[in-house]
């Protein structure tokens, strides 16, 4: 089973009795889709011991939170969630977690430290607030994007043709739509139906369109200006807005134009997804896909599923996951050398790991103004030994 196989992937026991699990349960978290959400709260809040805390996760709040209030035991705190983001998210750093306590017991504030230390966004509210918002942050974006997509769909457009006419935003926005609709189709439909608000959000939606569609059919330039100019003060700080999507726009190119760059070169790519890295030399760069040869492996990578590392982000990875190489190295050098400095200065060359001084001699084998020093350091490539050997060098010195 499904259950069991990721329970052992996670060292933890499996059971698919829910009323057994919620009982033996500190903290029981319901996770299931919206419109059996209710039921199952029902089914198992009654069973939960006292002490512990009940959360759900669900897209709306004030039905949920209003069965929880009334099927939890005294004794039993709950915390109807919301956390605004899908699976495809990595980490809760920067990501927004709603709160709707209806009171405050002894778990929230060890909820709240914890979201803290993982660096996420924490936003506290009325459940009604929440499903009131979430109808227009979900409920109209959702049901809009759908659209377009459907539009697209129906008018046979070739989307990846379309891309070459467009401006990075048309393609950023294609981006987004299709993060939407690439979501589970029974979540959405859930979202649509299972919150309260969202009848008049669609309501609304259909009559600003045919106003819309109204004035440019009846050629009405100033009643489609003054609507637009309208809306787009009402958005407010439209500054802020474009900064944002520039900087959007600007993450996306710089990427392509880094990997431009080091075609001919060795990098290291993380599949954004399954946390692999790909070490190897850059042969080639398409719009959609980047070519590496890893260890003499032709390896095809979709553009769109990595990430480039950074400089520090490879050595480290390099240092980890690499066989690190060992060398001594002997040199005569002027007797006012300091052999401690020029370690120091041997491990801040690229590719060296660690660099420290394992010998020092003077004597009748050396000039008497001279001393011979050893090294011993320790290398990801036999590459940075040529940089070692040529930095003591330019120090005035000669390799024994």
């Amino acid at each position: 089973m499904m259950g069991e196989t990721i329970a052992s992937k996670m060292g933890v026991s499996y059971t698919s009795d829910n009323i057994k699990a919620a009982s033996r349960a500190k903290v029981v978290i319901v996770a299931v889709p919206i419109e059996v959400t209710p039921q199952t709260i029902k089914d198992v809040a009654p069973h939960l011991q006292k002490g512990s805390l009940l959360v759900d996760v669900t897209s709306v709040k004030e039905l949920p939170a209003e069965i929880m209030q009334n099927h939890a035991p005294e004794g039993v705190e709950v915390l109807p969630t919301h956390p605004m983001f899908g699976p495809r998210i990595r980490s809760l750093e920067g990501q927004v977690i709603v709160l709707t306590p209806l009171e405050k017991g002894k778990w929230y504030p060890k909820v709240v430290e914890f979201l803290n230390s993982e660096q996420a966004r924490i936003m506290e509210t009325s459940p009604e607030l929440h499903d009131r918002m979430m109808s227009i942050v979900q409920g109209l974006t959702h049901f809009a994007y759908i659209c377009i997509a459907s539009v697209i769909e129906r008018m046979q457009v070739d989307v990846k043709e379309s891309r070459k006419f467009a401006s990075p935003i048309y393609s950023l926005m294609l981006d987004m739509i299709a993060r939407i609709v690439a979501q589970n189709p029974y979540l959405c439909y859930s979202i649509q139906t299972q919150n309260r608000y969202i009848h008049e959000v669609h309501e609304t939606f259909l009559e600003t369109f045919h106003d819309l569609k109204s004035m440019v059919n009846q050629e009405n330039q100033d009643d489609f200006v003054k609507a637009m100019s309208s809306a787009a003060k009402h958005l407010n700080d439209l500054e802020a807005s474009l900064g944002r999507s520039d900087k959007a726009i600007s993450a996306l190119n710089a990427e392509v134009t880094t990997l431009k760059n080091s075609v001919g070169l060795e990098v290291g790519l993380r599949h954004m997804y399954s946390g692999k890295v790909h070490l190897g030399i850059l042969e080639s760069l398409s719009p959609d896909f980047v070519i590496l040869n890893e260890n003499s492996k032709v390896v095809k990578l979709k553009l769109s599923n990595i990430e480039v590392l950074s400089f520090e982000e490879l050595q480290a990875w390099k240092m980890s996951n690499l066989p690190l190489k060992t060398f001594d190295v002997s040199v005569v050098l002027p007797g006012s050398s300091k052999p401690e400095i020029i370690s120091q200065a041997i491990s801040s060359l690229e590719g060296v790991v660690t660099s420290e001084v394992k010998d020092v001699y003077q004597g009748s084998q050396i000039p008497e103004d001279k001393k011979s020093i050893t090294f011993t350091y320790q290398v990801i490539s036999t590459e940075s030994k040529n940089m070692v050997e040529g930095l003591l060098i330019g120090f005035g010195g000669i390799i024994r």
